[in-house]
């Protein structure tokens, strides 16, 4: 873990999140497409670099939440563990960047999206009504409250 190549990556999502079940742990697989844009001054206009994929594992409650959230086409952000494989392709060597992911979310700077908080295993809305209360936000407030203004009385 000490020695290991730490990345943050902002891409596509370019295949349909895959769950399956690997010696009894849950990981969902897929991929991410990142395409670099720079600006040519000497056109004048952005351009378009090559597009570099990256294999995603999410693994554990991560994956499935994954397997839930995320779709073909979604804007995210995944940071995670990244390693190289390498593997024969037709007799040469081709490697494959694949992170090991410990955040996934979706990149608010393309869209929007809803959260729904899980509580152990269970979303919230989907637990049956009498187990639905929770207890008060500890970030939220109880009331709100208008600001002080200076010389009112």
């Amino acid at each position: 873990m000490i020695n290991d190549t730490i990345v943050t990556i902002q891409g596509w999502v370019g295949s349909e999140p895959q769950l399956r079940e690997v010696a009894g742990t849950s990981v969902t697989n897929f991929r991410v497409g990142c395409t670099p844009r720079r600006f040519n001054r000497t056109r004048q206009e952005w351009v378009d670099g090559a597009t570099q994929w990256y294999g995603v594992s999410a693994w554990r409650v991560l994956g499935e939440h994954c397997k839930r959230s995320l779709n073909v086409g979604d804007a995210v952000i995944v940071h995670g563990r990244l390693n190289a494989r390498t593997y024969d392709r037709n007799g040469v060597e081709a490697t494959a960047l694949e992170i090991d992911a410990v955040v996934v979310g979706h990149d608010l700077t393309r869209g929007v999206t809803a959260f729904s908080k899980t509580v152990g295993q269970v979303r919230r809305d989907e637990r049956p009504q009498e187990q639905a209360a929770t207890p008060a936000d500890p970030w939220g407030a109880d009331e709100v409250q208008e600001p002080a203004v200076a010389g009112a009385a």
